[in-house]
């Protein structure tokens, strides 16, 4: 990638439950190459992960993104993610208050459709509101320049991997399964398997975040801080999947997301031996090289 080439880029993000969200999207806010069209909310409190979100843009002088609220619940399971925990955090913060219900699925149809073939998606929640797009539009896909997507496990269980499902794609698995069978759109999935690798202690962490958008995800942080002492880089390291994808190696294949079993609903069934091969996973990560381009862009 050229040094001046901007990536036009959507993000869907379930901000204020995991702070990796916040992580990725002050990643995003700093980074030269990114355009960052607009940012979408999915889960429990869209309308709250909204104002988080505006209120990381505000702080890295960011006040003209286009934010929108999406889908509060999934298409079909009941919500296990009611609440924006660390939306506490708004009260000392300049944030937007007035942001409306369920904008987010035709801002996302504007947008595509008006930068056809440039734009990457990358979505680092719940797929909710993007199984309900190629639902509602179906000329979506084959519009979108790529999909980057933080979901799923791919590798057989290891150190850094004790569960067979992924909490994204467990949030709604209907939804991923429209997602993941969707013909003819690139896209890549960075999952446990990788993420799991990029994890720093509390302390570390403490240190790091400071300046612009990093303040505010400092003092979220705390409230992440109360039930775990690391911080896993999960959707960051999506981001920088888009900007810096020597730092993974990937393989190609078809993944399908099992929804018979209530046991194992929302596991991702990844086959690289498939003759089709529509999906892109991540299964290795120079961990070190991810923390020195997390912070080389995010820590101003």
């Amino acid at each position: 990638m050229e040094d001046n080439q901007r990536i036009p880029i959507l993000l869907d993000t379930d901000i204020g439950s995991d702070i990796d969200d916040a992580l990725c999207l002050a990643y995003l806010l700093e980074h030269p190459q990114c355009e960052l069209l607009g940012i979408t909310t999915v889960s429990g409190e869209p309308e709250k992960r909204a104002m988080l979100a505006d209120a990381v843009c505000r702080a890295a002088g960011k006040t003209n993104i286009p934010i929108h609220s999406g889908s509060a619940d999934p298409l079909v399971i009941e919500q296990r993610q009611t609440k924006a925990q660390q939306a506490e955090v708004l009260s000392q913060w300049e944030h937007r208050q007035d942001f409306p219900s369920n904008t987010a699925i035709d801002f996302l149809r504007e947008t595509i459709h008006s930068h056809p073939g440039e734009i990457t998606l990358l979505t680092i929640g719940p797929l909710t509101n993007i199984g309900l797009l190629f639902r509602v539009d179906p000329e979506i896909p084959r519009l979108l320049k790529s999909l980057v997507m933080m979901a799923g496990v791919y590798t057989s269980p290891n150190e850094h991997v004790r569960y067979p499902v992924e909490w994204n794609v467990l949030l709604d698995p209907h939804a991923a399964s429209i997602v993941y069978a969707t013909e003819g759109l690139p896209n890549v999935s960075i999952g446990l398997d990788v993420t799991t690798q990029c994890v720093l202690p509390a302390d570390v962490c403490r240190r790091k975040l400071t300046g612009g958008a990093l303040d505010v995800v400092r003092d979220a942080a705390e409230v992440w801080f109360r039930q775990r002492s690391v911080i896993t880089f999960h959707d960051p390291l999506a981001a920088v999947a888009i900007f810096a994808p020597q730092l993974m190696g990937y393989a190609d294949g078809v993944v399908e997301v099992e929804l018979k079993s209530d046991l194992l609903a929302g596991m991702t069934i990844w086959d690289p031996k498939a003759a089709q091969k529509r999906n892109r996973v991540a299964l290795e990560v120079d961990s070190a090289g991810f923390f020195d381009e997390y912070f080389r862009i995010a820590a101003k």
